[in-house]
C-alpha cells in the first residue's frame, strides 16, 4: 500500500530540485500534490509530469515570501482537496552574494531572510490552521549543514539556523494538535540550480576559484557521501511525510554525509 494514500501535501519550490523530486515521490507515494512555484513553466511541467504518470496534483503561482500570495494558495488547496496533512517548505537558497557581513549589501541579507525563514513562516501561518482541522499532519522545513556548524554564507546560515529553533517550537507548540514538524539540513545537493552554479553551465553565477574547486576535491574525498541527488533528500521527506516517521518530531536531520559530524578533520 502506498505510504502517503489518502494524504493531501502542500509543496513549495516544486519546479525543479529537492522540492520537484519530492513532489513527484509523494505522488508515487499515493498523496494528493499542491504545488507552489513562482515560475510558471517549471510549476506546470511539474504538475504535468504528475498527472501523465497517473498522479494527482495542482500547481498555483506563488511568491512564498508574500503573505497574500502563500494565504491564497494555501486556502485554494485546501478548498480543492478537502484536507492538508502534509507541509514541506522547500524553497529557498543561498545568494552568491552572500560574502563577509561587513562587506554583505543589506538587500542581500533581506533577500535571504524572507526566502529561506519568512517563507517557511508564512506556509505554516497559513496552513498550520487547515492541518489541525484534518487532525494532525506532518511539517517539513528546510535548514543546511552550515547551520549546524558555523563556516560561511552568513546571511543563509542565520536564516537557517533560526529554521532549526522555529521547527522545534512549532513541534512543541502543536503536539497536541497531532503536527509533527521536522527539519532536514542537508550538504551539497546536485539540483540544477547549483549544477549550473558550481560546474558553470548556462548560468551567469560566480565561477568558483581554482581554490575553491581544490577544497571541494578535498571535502569529496573526506566526505564520500556528502554530494547527494535530489532523490536522496526526498527520500528522507517521504518518511517524514508518513506515519512510519509518527514518533519523530522536533528532529534535525542532517543529510550531509557527515560533514556536521566530522567537521573537526582537517580540511584547506
Amino acid at each position: 500500500m502506498a505510504r502517503l494514500s489518502g494524504k493531501v501535501a502542500f509543496i513549495t519550490g516544486a519546479g525543479a530540485g529537492i522540492a520537484k523530486a519530492s513532489a513527484l515521490a509523494f505522488a508515487r507515494e499515493g498523496a494528493k500534490v499542491a504545488l507552489a512555484e513562482i515560475n510558471t513553466p517549471l510549476g506546470r511541467a511539474t504538475e504535468q509530469q504528475i498527472r501523465d504518470a497517473g498522479g494527482d496534483a495542482v500547481f498555483y503561482e506563488t511568491d512564498v515570501t508574500l503573505d497574500d500570495s502563500v494565504k491564497r494558495a494555501i486556502d485554494a488547496a485546501a478548498a480543492r482537496y478537502g484536507r492538508l496533512d502534509i507541509l514541506m517548505n522547500c524553497a529557498g537558497g543561498s545568494l552568491v552574494e552572500d560574502v563577509p557581513v561587513h562587506k554583505m549589501d543589506l538587500a542581500v541579507f533581506e533577500r535571504t531572510i524572507a526566502l529561506n525563514l519568512r517563507h517557511p513562516f508564512l506556509c505554516c501561518r497559513h496552513g498550520i490552521p487547515h492541518m489541525i482541522a484534518s487532525g494532525g499532519g506532518s511539517i517539513i522545513n528546510f535548514s543546511t549543514w552550515l547551520a549546524l556548524i558555523g563556516q560561511e554564507k552568513p546571511a543563509y546560515a542565520a536564516a537557517k539556523g533560526g529554521i532549526v529553533s522555529f521547527t522545534q517550537t512549532l513541534a512543541a507548540e502543536y503536539m497536541s494538535d497531532g503536527i509533527r514538524a521536522n527539519a532536514i539540513a542537508p550538504a551539497t545537493v546536485r539540483t540544477e540550480r547549483s549544477i549550473a552554479r558550481w560546474e558553470n553551465k548556462d548560468s551567469t553565477a560566480a565561477k568558483p576559484s581554482a581554490a575553491v574547486l581544490a577544497r571541494m576535491a578535498v571535502q569529496r574525498k573526506l566526505y564520500p557521501f556528502s554530494v547527494a541527488e535530489s532523490e536522496d533528500i526526498a527520500a528522507i521527506a517521504v518518511f517524514l511525510a508518513s506515519n512510519e516517521s509518527r514518533t519523530v518530531t522536533g528532529a534535525v536531520i542532517p543529510a550531509d554525509g557527515g560533514r556536521s559530524a566530522c567537521f573537526k578533520m582537517p580540511v584547506p
